[in-house]
């Protein structure tokens, strides 16, 4: 078969390919992306479901609006209103089927082949595939533990002119980086100076341990007069609520709005209605600062854990920054005492031992540091992370 050359520009996923070897009995994965699904609120769930079914059923299993099925669509812009975002309303965000279509419709609407978009590096591995399948040419802005580098990242837009910007930040995937409010602040003065377009990607927002974050750069954009016709925001219930359902959305000038749903129509029509009549129903019901509070109280046990597992146990060959929120530990190995300082080879090495993670290098656009790598505390109990790390102690 001749496919198509857009395919020429992206590879199959290096986590994907890793998956394959998660088989093994006995393995401890600090690998997935993913939230834990003991934590699921099933009952809640269940209860969203029947109020679905008993109040609206027509609604639920009928085809639906490509914007979004509208009582969803209202809970939405409640929620981001209870978050300081201003100035939401139900017709000012599109439903989508998780954030990653979010970003696949600025793709589409927005990216022409040889364009350049400026993400961080490290970044969201679905994000360098995506972009690049629709011919961008990725620039890397680097970051370190309190986000991008707002000087480094001006040089940048005023070297390249990009199409757009595309940044993480709240506790990034994978750096699991959170950008300070001045940095924040500073981004939105640069889409502005720039006439730049800012992508603001938040999966991860909600999911902090201890004090809450500095607003979104969305809840920002009030102080900062013409950010928000330069700014999309992307959400989604995946990591908060359940990555089954596939509930996303995203806020946007509305020329970009339009210009997504009707590239939405021609790939899924609309985001399941029973999903998302299921998502209203939930949070309607009221149960999500309850959910919340859970989950973050679990992960930030989890976290803490591993971080003091790896300082124990590894010492001066690996150094990081302890998360405050989201699901990983973003990690450098040092190569300290002669011990091994490439994260493809460890990861080899981990696997023979019992415990998986992710190598660090198909996170960056460009100029990957080969000595990275990303662990996520998500999916085990702290039992699990101890003796994970142990394991990748002993690969080490």
């Amino acid at each position: 078969m001749q496919f198509a050359d857009r395919l020429n520009n992206v590879e199959t996923s290096a986590i994907r390919e890793l998956f394959k070897l998660l088989g093994k009995p006995g393995i401890i994965s600090f690998a997935g992306g993913f939230p834990d699904s003991a934590m699921f609120d099933v009952d809640g769930i269940r209860e969203a479901v029947n109020a679905a079914l008993t109040e609206e059923a027509g609604g639920a299993l009928q085809y639906g609006a490509t914007e979004g099925y509208n009582p969803l669509r209202e809970q939405l812009a409640q929620f981001m209103t209870h978050k300081g975002a201003q100035d939401v309303a139900a017709d000012k965000l599109i439903v989508t089927t998780g954030s990653q279509q979010g970003l696949d419709l600025l793709g589409k609407t927005l990216i022409s082949p040889g364009d350049k978009v400026i993400v961080e590096g490290p970044t969201f591995l679905a994000t360098i595939q995506c972009f690049r399948l629709y011919g961008a040419e990725l620039i890397s802005a680097p970051v370190d533990g309190d986000g991008v580098k707002v000087d480094e990242l001006e040089k940048l837009i005023a070297e390249h002119k990009p199409k757009f910007v595309y940044l993480i930040p709240t506790f990034g995937n994978p750096s699991g980086a959170m950008l300070t409010q001045a940095r924040r602040q500073k981004v939105l003065e640069l889409a502005v100076k720039y006439q730049t377009l800012v992508v603001e990607d938040d999966p991860y927002g909600d999911l902090y341990f201890g004090e809450a974050p500095p607003p979104s750069l969305l809840n920002l954009s009030a102080s900062v007069p013409g950010s928000r016709e330069l700014l999309a925001h992307c959400g989604s219930l995946s990591k908060v609520l359940s990555p089954g359902l596939r509930v996303g959305w995203m806020i946007a000038p509305p020329e970009l709005l339009a210009k997504a749903t009707m590239c939405k129509q021609f790939s899924d029509a609309h985001t399941s209605t029973f999903a998302q009549a299921t998502a209203a129903q939930y949070l309607k019901a009221g149960r999500m600062p309850a959910t919340l509070a859970h989950v973050r109280a679990v992960y930030a046990e989890r976290a803490q854990a591993m971080g003091d597992a790896l300082r124990s146990d590894l010492g001066d060959a690996i150094e990081f920054v302890q998360p405050q929120g989201g699901l990983f530990v973003w990690a450098r190995l040092t190569g300290a005492g002669g011990k091994l300082a490439d994260g493809n080879e460890l990861a080899k090495r981990a696997i023979e031992k019992g415990v998986a993670f992710v190598p660090g290098t198909p996170f960056f656009c460009a100029n990957p540091d080969h000595a990275t790598l990303r662990l996520s505390f998500a999916t085990a109990d702290v039992a699990k992370i101890r003796e994970g790390v142990a394991r990748l102690a002993q690969a080490l």
